[in-house]
């Protein structure tokens, strides 16, 4: 027996619901991280056995982990790592991240406040500003909230013989390649006594340079 015109508009109704019902329905699940050196762009303190590594998702392919465009409000994600092989705890608690492209911008990862409202509006400005900013957030959606949620970096000490990760994420709008070329350097780690680590410098080219898996 066939469709009544009732009966297929009904059926279209439904079918063009679908995908967004699985879309609505993905819900983000975090890379497992591998060790800190195994990743193309790391920098490794042999002394103190502390390495960090970041991965850009700076393509299609990658950021389909994620349900929410990034991409298309200007931001970037960069899924950080660090691995403590050593015997002490360390601490990353005030640890200070710095993305510095080849034009001598200094990029530094968007609180979450300001994610949500970069989220809300693509074309907001998210970079310091020398003016006060209402704290109301608004726009984001609770599932785009959640996400952000549970991407982030949000680790505050490394145990031994562990590695902690997440994602931070930068403003790049306006900005033409900004990987190329850049560092990422990595300040504020301590160890169990309180002792800043030197510096971390994680050059990008690295990761822009690797070989692609087969």
């Amino acid at each position: 027996m066939g469709l009544g015109k009732s009966g297929v508009v009904l059926w279209l109704c439904v079918a063009g619901l679908v995908p967004a019902a699985l879309a609505a329905g993905k819900n983000f699940v975090k890379p497992t991280a591998k060790s800190a050196i195994n990743y193309p762009a790391h920098d490794f303190h042999r002394d103190e056995q502390v390495a960090i590594a970041a991965d850009p998702y700076d393509n299609p392919e990658k950021a389909k982990i994620f349900s929410t465009n990034f991409a298309g409000s200007g931001l970037l994600p960069i899924f950080f790592v660090v691995t403590n092989d050593g015997d002490q705890p360390v601490s990353i608690a005030n640890m200070r991240i710095t993305l510095l492209t080849a034009n001598h911008s200094k990029l530094t990862p968007i609180d979450t406040d300001d994610l949500y409202r970069r989220l809300s509006n693509p074309r907001m400005n998210t970079r310091p500003s020398p003016l006060p900013l209402p704290s109301k957030v608004k726009g984001a959606g609770k599932k785009e909230m959640d996400e952000v949620a549970a991407s982030q970096f949000a680790a505050r000490a490394v145990e031994p013989h562990t590695t902690q990760s997440g994602f931070m994420f930068f403003d790049v709008g306006g900005i033409g390649s900004p990987l190329q070329g850049a560092n990422i350097d990595v300040t504020g780690v301590t160890d169990a006594k309180g002792n800043e680590l030197m510096y971390f410098e994680i050059p990008v080219d690295k990761y822009l340079n690797a070989p692609v898996n087969p």
